[in-house]
């Protein structure tokens, strides 16, 4: 895997932006707004800022994992040839729903989708998909660049292919 989309650029979401640029992965952070991405740019800059001045990081790290960072308001711009998306939209059950419904219309179908949520079954997500087998939940813990813990989540139909892919990744 080389390239991860994240959408969603709130708390969560540049969290997992932030912790994948920073392992070396290009990532394409989608929100709905420029404002919101600022945001969660400036989120990730003042979090990797502190990580710097507790010289847990070097400034070069710092420019590398925010030049991995692209920004998108589009979803289908965001997560073309990508090879995982990670949805971390607010929890609401009809907006997954309908992200991911969008993302069978536009994604490859080898491209994992695997949602941030913490309440809503990988199954229900799932059944908006038509490859049920390549949705997977990835649950990370808040605050995610400092937290080493991602709760893995299959759905009924999620393969074990990708559930491997997955904890591969997430380790």
């Amino acid at each position: 895997m080389k390239t991860i989309a994240v959408i969603g650029a709130g708390t969560m979401g540049n969290g997992i932006a932030h912790t994948f640029a920073q392992f070396g992965f290009n990532v394409n952070l989608i929100d709905i707004s420029k404002e919101n991405l600022q945001k969660g740019v400036d989120t990730i800059t003042k979090n990797l800022d502190r990580m710097l001045a507790k010289e847990k990081i070097s400034e070069k790290d710092k420019e590398q994992t925010l030049a991995n960072i692209s920004s998108f308001i589009d979803i289908p711009s965001g997560v073309k040839n990508v090879d995982l998306v990670v949805e971390a939209a607010t929890e609401n059950e009809n907006l997954k729903l309908k992200i991911f419904s969008q993302l069978n219309d536009i994604c490859d179908e080898n491209v994992i989708l695997a949602s941030n949520t913490s309440s809503i079954s990988i199954t229900k997500i799932a059944s908006v998909v038509k490859n049920q087998e390549r949705v997977i939940g990835m649950h990370f813990m808040n605050p995610v660049p400092i937290m080493k813990l991602v709760e893995i989540i299959r759905g009924y139909n999620t393969s074990d292919e990708v559930t491997e892919k997955i904890m591969k990744l997430s380790e």
